[in-house]
């Protein structure tokens, strides 16, 4: 008996203290996505003088984190074009995909998504910034490049 209780002890956690640990990890990943939100945030729109920010195509809520390991998360982001034919979709997610790679002070693993229903090609953008290979591939290009980094220069800089 006195084993079976031992094996007990060892197992149970108190209910509070499970609730305490939850709220903690809950309140780092709010964080975590913050500090994301905050990077992609100041990204320049490819055709106008606003930010992501400002033109509602990136929102807070748009941002989820998930903690994948010792200090390794999953990000995930849902942006919204401003039309659902926007011509620059694929741009915006590469340029979402460069300043988060450069900027982000921890190890992640990035996924990017165009918000269901508000992109005509959605699924096939999805397909493209999400393809390591595609994005170096466009990094490579030279005019492509000059205009990822107009967009991802903060004013400042």
């Amino acid at each position: 008996m006195e084993l079976v209780f031992g094996l007990l002890n060892r197992v149970w956690i108190p209910t509070g203290l499970s609730d305490l640990t939850n709220d903690k990890r809950s309140n780092k990943m709010e964080e975590k996505a913050l500090e994301v939100y905050d990077v992609i945030r100041t990204i320049r729109d490819p055709e106008k003088p606003n930010t992501l920010e400002e033109l509602d195509v990136v929102t807070e809520k748009c941002v989820c984190v998930q903690e994948l390991g010792d200090e390794e998360y999953l990000i995930i982001i849902k942006f919204s074009p401003t039309v659902p034919h926007c011509s620059l979709a694929t741009l915006i997610g590469l340029c979402l995909q460069v300043k988060l790679q450069r900027c982000l002070p921890f190890k992640h693993k990035l996924e990017i998504y165009i918000t269901e229903g508000t992109h005509s090609t959605e699924e096939d953008i999805n397909k493209q910034i999400n393809d390591k290979e595609r994005v170096a591939a466009a990094m490579e290009n030279p005019n492509l490049r000059e205009i990822v980094e107009q967009c991802v220069t903060e004013p400042d800089d």
